[in-house]
Parts: structure tokens; C-alpha cells; sequence
């Protein structure tokens, strides 16, 4: 029994043995061995891995692309406007024993560096740059992270500016600025339209005018478009220039006879304004210059004593012909 229970025994052990002696390596990782403290130059691939026991420690190295976001960092660009940007790093190791070696927590010293790079960014950009020109600090934020990298064994595959977050001030003045640039540019279509119409039409109206068939057949063509929408009262203009149309396309006819002359009435005169006629004077003799009467017919002159007192015209010799 006590044999048995110290064969069970040693079979535990060995297994235990056996189990710190033999490691599985996936085939995205690389294994360093380090023995008693000192790094095998040689790294263990994709398969069984035998160490020795109590001697050598295996560490395993992840060489997959790792994404890691960077924190969103708030800074002033170049032409004094306070942002705030977040951006993701794609990295992945491609020295295994530099990772181990070299760096304590390479994750930890990639996202510091990032985060100190993209703050360089901000400083060095102008916001216009940052919302519409992000290849290029992507390039550049990837060259500033990839420098101090590449001695710990990583390599930086992309750096992507995510986001640019924007005071609520700076949002207003931007979209009052693009509202206004949209307005001038339907002004200006709108001009252009108006312009090339313009001049359709005046080529249109010179047609028009060399044809005047054309524009009898653009008014029944109106007509059409009016009835269509089935109108109860339809207002149609009629050109003068289609009355002229007509009368040179109609035959002329030759008149038969002559019209008929027409006599006009006779008008008798009814009145005659006395005004025309020049006013009439009763001469009034002076009794006391009878004797001088003769003298004075025969000299031709009035006598200055005659007292001449005009008297309106009679009724019958101011209307005449009643």
C-alpha cells in the first residue's frame, strides 16, 4: 500500500516536472528564454518549446498589429484656437528580444510618446489644417512616434487623427461662415443662370424676328401648357405682329365700286354774337348850340358840346337770322 501511494507520487512529480519543462507557442508569438537571467539570443517560434526546469523562463511576445487608442488631448493650435483631439495608433513588434530586453511596459511607452507627439501637432497646425488637411500631420505624427520606437523593437504601422472637438464658439462662427460661402455661391449660379437665359432669349427673339411664323407657333405651343392644367379661364394675348402676319398672307381683293359719298347735313347759322358788331351811339343835341350845329356838320368835327351817351344795341339788331 505504502508502495503504491509512493509510485502515485512520483508520477504527480513527474508530471509537474513535465509540465514546467514543455510550453506551446502559438503561431502569432515569439518565445524569449532567459536563463538564470541571461537572454538566449535564439527565440522559440510557433511550436513545443522544452526548457530547463528551475533555470530558464519563457516569456512570450505578442506579434500581432495592437490598436491603441490615444486619449483625447486639448491643446492651442498655431492660430490660438483651444481643440481638443484624439487619434488611434497601429503598432506591432517585430524585435521580440528588444521588447523584453529594452523597454519595461513597451504598450505604456508607445501610448506616452503618442500622446506627447499629438500635442506637438496641435501646436505646430493651424485648425484648417487639422479638419481638412489630416494626411499630412498623420505622416507627420507617425514619423515623431516611429523614432524612439524603433529602438524598442516596434515598429508604427498608422497613426489616425480621429476626431477635433471644437469650442461651441468657434462651431457658430464656422457655420455662419460656411451658410454665408453657400448663399454667395447660389447667387452667383443664380446669376449665371440668368445671364446664359438672357442670352438664349436674345437670340430667340432675333429668330423670332427674321420668322414671324415662330412666334405664332410659341403662342399656340403656350396654349397648350396652359390648357393642360385645366383651367376654367384662359387669357390669351394676340400680337400684333401675327395681325401683321395675316393681313400680308390674306389676297387683297379689288373693290367693285366706290363707296357711297356721304353728303353732310347743312347747318343754318342760329346765332350771331352781338360782341361782333360795333356798339351804336344817340347823339343828344344841346338846345343852346343850335345855331352852332351848322358850323360844325360842315367843318367835318363833333362838336366838343354834343353829350354822346352810348346805348346798348336792341334785341333785334343783336340776334339775327333767328
Amino acid at each position: 500500500m505504502i508502495i503504491v501511494f509512493v509510485l502515485i507520487a512520483v508520477l504527480a512529480l513527474g508530471l509537474m516536472l513535465l509540465g514546467s519543462t514543455v510550453r506551446v507557442i502559438t503561431q502569432f508569438e515569439r518565445g524569449v528564454i532567459l536563463r538564470f537571467g541571461r537572454v538566449r539570443a535564439a527565440t522559440r517560434g510557433p511550436r513545443l518549446a522544452v526548457i530547463v526546469p528551475f533555470a530558464d523562463r519563457l516569456h512570450k511576445v505578442n506579434m500581432q498589429i495592437v490598436t491603441m487608442p490615444v486619449p483625447a488631448q486639448e491643446g492651442i493650435t498655431r492660430d490660438n484656437v483651444t481643440v481638443r483631439v484624439d487619434a488611434v495608433v497601429y503598432f506591432r513588434v517585430v524585435e521580440p528580444v528588444k521588447v523584453v530586453v529594452d523597454v519595461q511596459d513597451y504598450t505604456h511607452a508607445i501610448g506616452q510618446v503618442a500622446q506627447a507627439s499629438l500635442r506637438s501637432i496641435i501646436g505646430k497646425s493651424d485648425l484648417d489644417d487639422l479638419l481638412s488637411n489630416r494626411e499630412r500631420l498623420n505622416q507627420g505624427l507617425e514619423l515623431m512616434i516611429d523614432s524612439p520606437a524603433l529602438d524598442w523593437g516596434v515598429h508604427i504601422d498608422r497613426v489616425e487623427i480621429k476626431d477635433v472637438a471644437l469650442p461651441e464658439s468657434m462651431k457658430r462662427s464656422m457655420s455662419r461662415q460656411a451658410e454665408a460661402e453657400r448663399e454667395r455661391r447660389s447667387r452667383v449660379i443664380i446669376a449665371e443662370g440668368e445671364l446664359q437665359a438672357s442670352e438664349k432669349l436674345a437670340q430667340a427673339a432675333e429668330v423670332m424676328a427674321e420668322h414671324p411664323a415662330a412666334l405664332q407657333l410659341r403662342l399656340l405651343q403656350t396654349v397648350v401648357e396652359v390648357a393642360a392644367e385645366k383651367n376654367s379661364t384662359l387669357v390669351l394675348p394676340f400680337p400684333v405682329e401675327l395681325l401683321r402676319f395675316l393681313e400680308r398672307a390674306t389676297p387683297t381683293e379689288t373693290a367693285s365700286a366706290a363707296p357711297p359719298a356721304v353728303t353732310p347735313p347743312t347747318v343754318a347759322p342760329t346765332a350771331v354774337v352781338a360782341a361782333a358788331s360795333p356798339p351804336t351811339y344817340d347823339c343828344v343835341e344841346d338846345p343852346e348850340h343850335d345855331e352852332a350845329s351848322g358850323e360844325t356838320a360842315s367843318s367835318g368835327r363833333q362838336p366838343a358840346d354834343l353829350d354822346i351817351t352810348p346805348v346798348p344795341a336792341s334785341p333785334a339788331r343783336a340776334v339775327a337770322g333767328r
